[in-house]
């Protein structure tokens, strides 16, 4: 595919995205499954989904206080639902939902029926851990097995050249390593959840200054690592797409695009910057690759 071609279908791909969102791109859950142990992000036993921001400190720290071995936790009806119960005399974790709603003005000049001011309000909850427990027993995950490994797209993403030490608890890159952290192949959803992940990574190693020098904190200052973010995962929905991996992007691109751009609400061209330095991302890898 020339390079023409391939600025065509990442626009597509990023108009996609967008129109997901308008329409509503659901919430993201992470592609690779764990057991929420301490030294991972906190799940909860409900949802699935990892607590994010002060919760995850929260939880980390009340589950390094009393030794637990877990990181799966719920409030005390969702164990109930479970047929779990919380053990008598356990003391519960707090952690905070944040909600937003539509408030009106008093001031007809800021707010009115069409134009509501938006705010945020805070909602405690308690929570138990999984030890605090009794009658819960967590199901076995599945295992991705080695025969749906994708071998051209992992040719792809070995010959970019980027460090990667695999079974690790989460996926990140450490730009001061220069050095890629993966979960194992066999705890993903799907081949195609790994790749994606992988590729997430590394198009954040491009950013490295000896590669692509990429720096968002002069024109985003405290928001840079949105754009940082939607930058990786746009140039993950190129590359799965040049892959033959998936020809639209996947709901969980969306669902990831939409969380990080909630952080970026008053600039409406935050995404567009993001995509154009996705390609940039995405024609760096394909220029790693050996001559066909």
């Amino acid at each position: 595919m020339d390079t023409q071609n391939r600025t065509d279908v990442y626009t597509r791909i990023t108009s996609e995205i967008i129109a997901a969102i308008e329409a509503g791109a659901g919430e993201w859950r992470m592609p690779w499954h764990h057991d929420g142990s301490s030294i991972a992000r906190p799940i909860n036993i409900s949802s699935g989904k990892a607590y994010r921001s002060v919760n995850t400190l929260a939880l980390w720290i009340a589950a390094q206080a009393h030794g637990f071995g877990s990181g799966i936790w719920g409030t005390y009806r969702q164990w109930q639902a479970l047929d779990a119960q919380v053990r008598k005399g356990e003391r519960a974790t707090t952690v905070v939902l944040w909600k937003e709603f539509a408030a009106h003005s008093d001031d007809d000049a800021v707010g009115d029926d069409e134009h509501p001011q938006r705010r945020l309000f805070a909602r405690a909850f308690s929570v138990f851990n999984s030890s605090q427990v009794e009658g819960f027993t967590p199901s076995a995950a599945p295992i991705l097995p080695d025969s749906e490994r994708v071998p051209h797209a992992d040719a792809f993403i070995s010959a970019l050249g980027i460090p990667v030490t695999f079974g690790a608890d989460a996926a990140y890159y450490r730009i001061d390593l220069d050095h890629i952290f993966m979960p194992a192949f066999n705890v993903f959803r799907d081949a195609v959840a790994h790749v994606g992940t992988y590729v997430h990574e590394a198009a954040h190693a491009t950013g490295a200054k000896h590669r692509l020098d990429r720096d968002f904190t002069k024109r985003f200052t405290r928001q840079a690592l949105a754009v940082e973010e939607l930058t990786a995962e746009l140039a993950a929905a190129y590359i799965l797409a040049d892959l033959g991996l998936a020809h639209h992007p996947r709901p969980d691109h969306a669902a990831y695009v939409a969380s990080w751009l909630k952080v970026l609400k008053g600039d409406a061209r935050a995404i567009f910057t993001a995509a154009s330095k996705a390609q940039a991302a995405a024609d760096w890898m394909h220029a790693q690759q050996p001559p066909s």
